[in-house]
């Protein structure tokens, strides 16, 4: 579970600096910085979803 996590986490960073680098060279004029940006969306809710979907099933356990 913990590499799942860990996965995700650095395609969201990977695509927010591919967004930032994107929106430096093209200064705007391309649609790849909001294409970039839209990535990190679709990963973070889909980082979200797996982990309430893990809660759910039992995969984490929140005993301490």
């Amino acid at each position: 579970m913990k590499i799942f996590v860990l996965i995700f986490i650095v395609l969201i960073l990977a695509s927010l600096g591919s967004a930032l680098y994107f929106l430096v060279k093209d200064k705007g004029n391309s649609t790849r910085t909001a294409k970039a940006l839209t990535w990190r969306v679709v990963f973070s809710i889909a980082l979200f979803t797996m982990l309430m979907l893990a809660y759910h099933f039992g995969f984490i356990n929140t005993k301490l």
